[in-house]
């Protein structure tokens, strides 16, 4: 396990079933995954000093990421629910 603050599995924690199938069935969502661990990890090397950044190009790092992480989440909405259709379904 990673100590790199927020990661995605670490924000949505007993989401992980639904993160994968999610990143391995929409190309669009694994570019969104992709470019926030980068971001992310970008972030995280910033704040322990690896990587020196201007306090303006840090806050707008983190403004990406919070938008990032509000579009996966929205697909993770959309999986969670077509999920709990699917198994109402199998109770008919």
């Amino acid at each position: 396990m990673s100590n790199t603050p927020h990661e995605l599995a670490d924000e949505f924690p007993g989401s992980a079933p639904e993160l994968h199938l999610l990143k391995m069935s929409d190309p669009h969502f694994m570019r969104l995954f992709d470019e926030y661990h980068e971001i992310n990890r970008e972030i995280h090397r910033i704040e322990t000093r690896v990587e020196p950044a201007s306090e303006t190009h840090e806050a707008q790092l983190r403004r990406r990421r919070m938008v990032l992480k509000d579009e996966i989440y929205a697909g993770l909405k959309t999986v969670i629910a077509a999920k709990g259709r699917d198994d109402g379904k199998s109770d008919r």
